[in-house]
């Protein structure tokens, strides 16, 4: 019998393709407040902590936009440590003039806002895991954010960049079938669902509300973008030990899944061209 990814599975890094280096390191860097980890000529690594790479950018050559009605990145997202950090996010970016979006998804309270080249991002900071059930369930909820309330709690302290436990906390994709998603997600990477509403599904492993969500909101039977389109390249799903490498591995190609092995690493392609590392 086929048993779950381990619970303390979590999504590691996501690298980008961009169109323009320096503009996207004004953004993520100057504004945003990552902190530059590694550069070269094309890509740039950026953390919060000083040691772990969280958003790895590449410059590709004539990048155009992403299509709208194609497979990929909806939006990526980073988790804050704390409620009050995404206060003092909330009031750094509505001060210096950033447009974006807010909800409250019960489970979390989220603010959205694109990159230079469209790149969706959310900025978000869970509730206590206890409050995140409705009579058993995770409920499917986009509410609006309690913005006053938010940032009543943001105090004096100034956003000074991203805390050190700052990770990446989830990514959402756009899928042409959430049939075929659910397979290789859940068959495949033996991943758990968790909610599903509304052409979506989220699956998760450990009880988290999700560590990858899927939609078909750009069409169903949607068609990958072209090759040189900004968006995402890789994500990176970081699993306890080389042994869990391989069992998912096994697991994926059981399902006709394409795996490489990458060092310690394997890489794999979801039905949609979306790429995935599984990494120690």
């Amino acid at each position: 019998m086929n048993r779950p990814i381990h619970p303390e599975t979590e999504i590691s890094r996501v690298h980008l393709t961009v169109a323009d280096l320096e503009r996207s390191l004004d953004f993520y860097r100057d504004t945003l407040g990552f902190r530059m980890l590694r550069r070269e000529s094309r890509t740039a690594e950026l953390t919060a902590d000083g040691t772990t790479p969280l958003v790895i950018l590449e410059e590709v050559a004539e990048a155009r936009p992403k299509p709208p009605g194609t497979t990929g990145l909806y939006h990526y997202a980073i988790l804050l440590p704390e409620r009050t950090d995404l206060a003092r996010c909330l009031r750094y970016l509505a001060d210096i003039g950033i447009r974006m979006g807010a909800s409250d998804h019960h489970f979390s309270e989220a603010l959205y806002l694109p990159d230079p080249d469209g790149n969706g991002i959310e900025i978000y900071a869970d509730r206590p895991r206890e409050l995140w059930r409705r009579d058993g369930e995770l409920p499917a909820v986009s509410d609006p954010l309690d913005v006053k309330g938010l940032l009543s709690l943001a105090g004096d302290q100034t956003w000074e960049g991203f805390p050190q436990k700052t990770r990446i906390g989830h990514v959402h994709l756009h899928v042409a079938d959430l049939h075929q998603a659910e397979e290789f997600y859940c068959e495949g990477l033996d991943l758990e669902p968790t909610i599903r509403w509304n052409g979506t599904l989220f699956v998760s492993a450990g009880g988290y509300h999700h560590y990858i969500g899927l939609n078909t909101w750009a069409g169903q039977g949607a068609p990958p973008p072209p090759p040189n389109s900004v968006g995402l390249r890789v994500f990176s799903l970081k699993v306890q030990s080389p042994e869990e490498v391989e069992r998912i591995a096994q697991r994926l190609r059981q399902i006709g899944a394409p795996v490489e092995t990458r060092g310690a690493a394997v890489l794999t392609t979801d039905p949609f061209e979306n790429q995935i590392r599984i990494h120690p």
